[in-house]
């Protein structure tokens, strides 16, 4: 007898459980389709606003390297999807993660950041390399004594020929100290990065 009331209770634990669960999901279901509405609006406007920002950049910065349009692209992209992701918990009830997700991102961006200083200080000194007008492939340059040709700028470094050899130095390091040598009618013209 006592297995039978047993197994009553434990049936209508279950059942008690189920319905809560159905209540609950069908209580969630307006937010989950707001959400979901949401996510696909913010993606049209996404794509739209990465839309016009490649031919933004491509006007205005024409003449400069892919990279560096690709670069600012990306990041704009990220931030955007960040702040969709956050709205989207924030629509479906999820304050409190999207909280606790905001403040963690703040933290792992700033250790991120801090660990990667370096990466960091190279692409940003590679944007001012490749939107300068003094230092661009082909140019013979001075990089704190050890003279050779720009072969190519890339973001993060950039490559150099020297006495048929290949360099490869971070652009923090070369931003700093670099000097362009040109032979104009045998006569050496210097001109000394922008600060």
């Amino acid at each position: 007898m006592s297995g039978t009331v047993f197994l009553q209770s434990g049936v209508s634990l279950v059942e008690t459980a189920l319905n809560r669960f159905v209540s609950d999901i069908v209580d969630a279901l307006p937010n989950v389709l707001a959400g979901l509405v949401f996510l696909v609006i913010a993606g049209i406007g996404i794509k739209l606003v990465m839309t016009v920002l490649r031919a933004v950049l491509e006007r205005t910065v024409a003449g400069e390297s892919p990279v560096y349009r690709q670069f600012v692209a990306t990041i704009v992209a990220v931030f955007l999807w960040f702040g969709v992701g956050l709205s989207f918990l924030s629509i479906v009830g999820l304050d409190g993660i999207a909280t606790s997700l905001g403040t963690a991102a703040g933290f792992l961006a700033l250790g991120v950041s801090y660990a990667t200083s370096s990466m960091i200080a190279d692409a940003v000194a590679g944007v001012y390399l490749l939107r300068d007008e003094d230092f661009n492939p082909g140019d013979t340059v001075d990089i704190g004594g050890s003279t050779g040709v720009v072969k190519s700028i890339e973001l993060r470094k950039t490559r150099l020929t020297v006495d048929d050899d290949t360099v490869v130095r971070g652009n923090a390091e070369i931003e700093k100290k670099w000097t362009k040598l040109d032979d104009v009618d045998g006569e050496q013209s210097v001109a000394a990065p922008a600060e």
